[in-house]
């Protein structure tokens, strides 16, 4: 299984090691339910743990998906999430969006979504919304005659100090700078 031994298996799922989900599944016996890897369920007695490679071997064996971590479906919930914040954020650059923004569109509420977008992807919703604003300004000081003024408002910054800064922080050059070089 995975070239994984039992109690490697249960050290992941006692770390709720996400990068073995879909590797093999917990299954309880005594709740007849199974689990990814890194589901946050409360842990079972080691005594009641099986695990099996495929979905379709828990399944034979009597067990039902759990209903926490979802198993049985494509995506982790937590990166369903991440996908769907990534999607809203680059269809909605141009919008002063701020975190409640965000996370009333996931349905979510602002901590847990900025908790596991930064889990999943390191940067936060705010973070990932600049690189995204970015590499639209990048975009345009290659391929337009634009101002830096019109850029800035046109990559979804608000204010033009804001777009200077934080360009600088990710380009390591101003936008003029980065128009000269290239």
């Amino acid at each position: 299984m995975a070239n994984l031994s039992f109690e490697e298996m249960w050290e992941k799922i006692m770390a709720c090691d996400s990068s073995y989900d879909g590797l093999f599944y917990t299954a309880v016996k005594t709740t007849k339910i199974y689990c990814r890897p890194s589901c946050r369920s409360r842990k079972p007695k080691k005594i009641n743990v099986d695990f099996y490679e495929t979905i379709t071997e828990a399944i034979e064996a009597g067990f039902r998906a759990c209903k926490r971590c979802q198993p049985d479906t494509g995506l982790s919930p937590q990166m369903e999430l991440v996908t769907g914040v990534k999607s809203f954020l680059l269809m909605h650059y141009k919008k002063p969006l701020i975190l409640q923004d965000i996370a009333d569109h996931a349905g979510v509420s602002p901590f847990y979504l900025e908790r596991q977008f930064k889990q999943a992807t390191s940067d936060t919703p705010r973070t990932y919304l600049e690189k995204v604003r970015v590499d639209k300004a990048v975009h345009l000081l290659k391929h337009s005659s634009l101002t830096n003024l019109e850029i800035c408002y046109e990559a979804g910054f608000q204010s033009t100090s804001n777009f200077y800064k934080v360009f600088r922080t990710m380009m390591n050059c101003s936008p003029n700078e980065y128009r000269r070089l290239r």
